[in-house]
């Protein structure tokens, strides 16, 4: 497909047509579980199962099928899976990025995987935002081995620089999308394709990957070290190059906003959410001593805030 959140659409068109043929649930009746402070998309359905209101308001009605509980909470999960004979799939953020670069407890993903195989319900990874090499690993859910049912891919699997996502599943899944079933006008186009083997070729090449794992771990030390006697900031968090610093003040404050002017202003681009966190998410093929010099602008901003 073109862009992320029609990458999403379709796998929740494939996840609910294997529902019915595949599974044999009654047709119309396939639930499809989401988490709480998700974000995959801004389309009709997928604003449906989004809390955020910013997204939602005057948008309705919404669709129907999703039932929506905690992010990182196996046993809400299982507990969900039990009660419910109508669900399809689990879609989840290996990090949850919009929300404020939410990083699941370890053993989460692998918990999910098992779950899922368990009540044969199918485990939906969104990796639009997390990826092609921005965590650290090739996608996210590497970290834990835990191989999803269904992969969504976009943004980075171009570089960046062609509309092109990507929804990959086994035939057994798969095979259930017949001729007329689905499409796009652009959809699959050749140069789309190109570009986006062009790009993986160069994350595999210049071990992208494994980069985003080194300035991860050095992001977060250095910017630890900095918040030991912060005012400002209280905590760093995330994996790879997908990072988040949690502002001293309230949800509904714009001081996140007001340090990204200044970041801007000196330098260096990032984005704020919530009011009170900023996400930073570099390139991916920066050098060390880049990142130090991003490190240094950080904390000569929020010195100005403290």
């Amino acid at each position: 497909m073109n862009t992320g959140a029609e990458a999403v659409e379709t796998a929740l068109k494939l996840c609910r047509k294997w529902a019915y043929e595949v599974k044999g649930l009654a047709e119309n009746e396939a639930e499809i579980v989401v988490c709480e402070n998700n974000f995959h998309g801004r389309t009709t359905t997928i604003i449906s199962f989004s809390n955020d209101p910013v997204a939602r308001k005057n948008f309705g009605p919404f669709t129907n099928g999703f039932i929506k509980i905690a992010y990182d909470d196996l046993d809400a999960l299982e507990e969900t899976f039990k009660n419910n004979k109508n669900i399809a799939g689990f879609m989840v953020e290996p990090i949850q990025g919009e929300a404020g670069v939410y990083v699941p407890k370890e053993g989460y993903l692998a918990g999910v995987k098992a779950l899922c195989n368990k009540y044969n319900v199918l485990f939906i990874a969104d990796e639009v935002q997390t990826g092609i090499a921005r965590t650290g690993k090739l996608v996210c859910v590497d970290h834990e081995d835990a191989k999803p049912d269904i992969l969504i891919l976009g943004k980075a699997i171009s570089g960046g620089v062609y509309p092109v996502s990507a929804v990959l599943a086994n035939n057994d899944i798969m095979n259930v999308i017949q001729p007329g079933n689905h499409g796009s006008t652009f959809g699959g186009n050749p140069v789309a394709a190109a570009v986006a083997i062009a790009a993986l070729e160069v994350v595999k090449d210049e071990n992208l990957a494994e980069n985003a794992e080194e300035l991860g771990q050095l992001f977060r030390a250095e910017m630890s070290k900095f918040i030991e006697t912060s005012s400002i900031a209280t905590l760093v968090r995330g994996k790879g190059l997908l990072n988040a610093v949690l502002i001293n003040d309230t949800e509904d404050s714009d001081t996140a906003w007001n340090i990204c002017m200044k970041l801007r202003d000196n330098g260096l681009l990032a984005k704020p959410t919530h009011g009170n966190i900023i996400r930073f998410a570099p390139p991916l093929v920066m050098t060390k001593e880049q990142l130090l010099d991003c490190v240094s602008i950080i904390s000569k901003t929020f010195k100005e805030f403290e």
